[in-house]
């Protein structure tokens, strides 16, 4: 039996490479996704991390940059940090970001979840990419994202 997967897709008034950067950029993601920072040097099979902006000490997801074709296409394994040895609580989350018509099309194809990081994404995922895309468009994020979240929220 397959694993479920979370899938997501936003139109963005931003060019493709401002959305690519806005994934990866720590600067722009500390306002749209909870004071955390992706840090990576963003090459294939270069490790990542998604910490926090003001402690980076304190990791709530890492993985391995499975692919990285700038500014289409990132490929992330995706666990908590404890859970990285195990095969079975590893997810993959892939970005496509296509141009359409002057905009950007971006899909999130989050998979191989287990149902405990399934009920997470489901949640996350939807504000922190509205957010982006405010940021993106607007020059300001949505203010639920620029506080860090505590589980449950």
């Amino acid at each position: 039996m397959s694993k479920p997967e979370f899938v997501y897709v936003i139109y963005i008034e931003a060019s493709c490479e401002k959305v690519w950067d806005a994934l990866i950029d720590p600067e722009m993601t500390k306002d749209y996704w909870g004071r955390h920072r992706n840090s990576s040097d963003w090459s294939k099979g270069a490790k990542w991390q998604h910490e926090d902006y003001d402690d980076p000490s304190k990791v709530a997801i890492a993985g391995t940059v499975i692919e990285s074709e700038r500014p289409h296409r990132l490929v992330l394994s995706w666990a908590r940090p404890e859970n990285l040895g195990d095969p079975d609580k590893v997810s993959r989350v892939t970005f496509t970001i296509e141009e359409q018509f002057g905009s950007t099309r971006l899909t999130v194809v989050h998979s191989e979840l287990d149902d405990e990081m399934l009920r997470g994404v489901s949640a996350g995922w939807p504000p922190i990419l509205s957010s982006m895309k405010t940021l993106l468009e607007t020059g300001a994020s949505m203010p639920m994202t620029r506080r860090r979240w505590k589980s449950g929220e």
